[in-house]
């Protein structure tokens, strides 16, 4: 009912993040050839969850779930359906965003391999 509230939450608090590592990456400017700036990794996290969490809410809306009116989400007008969907954000919700973290962060190892066979290749050209 509203598990995409979950990857959505984390998707803010990622874009957030991003802002602020893409300060500190400008103030920097460090200029390596081979490796990927944090903030575009970051990046990539933030478009997973953005993405996951608006699959979800079109998902719930064709399903009626949610609508276009106060309380938006159809189980906040009845007190028993609240156990129901805070339950669902707590199951659902949460383990699909750590579905989506787990995810990223092999596109991390796989990137890092990556990152240092670039990193052999110009060492052994020079």
């Amino acid at each position: 009912m509203a598990c995409f509230l979950v990857p959505a939450a984390e998707a803010v608090a990622t874009s957030i993040a991003k802002i602020e590592v893409d300060k500190k990456e400008a103030a920097k400017k460090t200029e390596q050839e081979t490796k990927i700036p944090f903030s575009t990794k970051l990046s990539w996290l933030r478009n997973m969850l953005w993405g996951g969490a608006v699959l979800l809410a079109f998902e719930h809306v064709w399903h009626g779930e949610v609508v276009p009116y106060f309380p938006f989400l159809t189980a906040a007008s009845n007190p028993a359906d609240k156990a129901e969907m805070l339950h669902e954000m707590a199951t659902v919700g949460v383990t699909m965003a750590v579905i989506i973290t787990v995810v990223w962060v092999c596109m991390l190892a796989v990137a890092s391999v990556f990152e240092k066979r670039a990193k052999e290749d110009t060492s052994a050209k020079a």
